[in-house]
């Protein structure tokens, strides 16, 4: 099998943070609307939580899972007009130990200029409802359990941002201003930015009764390097 570094284009002694920004620039490269193609992308990723598990150039790697828990297939979706796509028609989700019900309180963060509002304000949601916006900006909506927040969004009738929808870039990235979501793979966010309170929606599962979170933050500057063309979104949304 080939060396997960090899993979990645970098060096067997490369530390973390080598690692960390050839996987990024890599799964960039491999996306299908980059002209890379499923296969490589699923690849890149699978190299990258290879090394992440322990790989040793010797061949030994340790034995995990994706992430605590979790067993993850390697599959992504990559599908015209933001379908997710599948052999067969896939189940629907059971509840995992962790994963409730959850109220969702959102906002998005394009309205926030217009109004001079900053996302460390500790009333900015008691000022979104008092400002009369539509039910694309402010509202709420709730999760059921084994839902993914995007998910939840999307069958609720919300066009929320999203591109690679695998957890690999930071296009449907949320900030979490209350509550917590469990993240079961997360290639691209760093440790700083998951300290601010951004996670991704995609894979992101409430493990909290209630959430407050600001959607469509892509527009943010901390994630300019994490972002991947918005072609899958704008396919399934063209009048967006």
């Amino acid at each position: 099998m080939e060396s997960p570094f090899d993979v990645l284009l970098v060096d067997e002694d490369a530390d973390d943070e080598e690692v960390e920004q050839a996987y990024r620039r890599r799964v960039k490269e491999a996306h299908p609307d980059q002209g890379g193609s499923v296969e490589e992308f699923q690849a890149v990723r699978r190299a990258y939580e290879r090394i992440q598990a322990g790989y040793e150039p010797n061949g030994t790697e340790a034995e995990t899972t994706a992430s605590a828990g979790e067993t993850d297939t390697g599959e992504t979706n990559f599908g015209t007009g933001g379908e997710r796509t599948a052999s067969q028609p896939e189940p629907e989700p059971e509840p995992k130990p962790g994963q409730v019900s959850s109220d969702v309180e959102y906002l998005n963060y394009e309205v926030l200029s217009d109004f001079g509002w900053e996302t460390d304000d500790d009333d900015l949601f008691g000022k979104a409802a008092a400002a009369g916006l539509d039910d694309e900006d402010y509202g709420a909506f709730e999760v059921h359990p084994g839902e993914s927040l995007l998910e939840a969004a999307e069958d609720r009738g919300f066009a929320w941002p999203f591109a690679c929808r695998g957890g690999a870039c930071a296009n449907c990235a949320i900030l979490l201003l209350d509550g917590e979501l469990s993240m079961p793979a997360s290639h691209v966010l760093p440790d700083e930015l998951m300290d601010e309170g951004f996670r991704l929606s995609c894979n992101g599962m409430p493990i909290t009764d209630e959430l407050k979170v600001v959607y469509n933050v892509k527009h943010m500057p901390e994630l300019d390097d994490l972002l991947l063309p918005p072609q899958p979104f704008e396919n399934a949304y063209p009048n967006r």
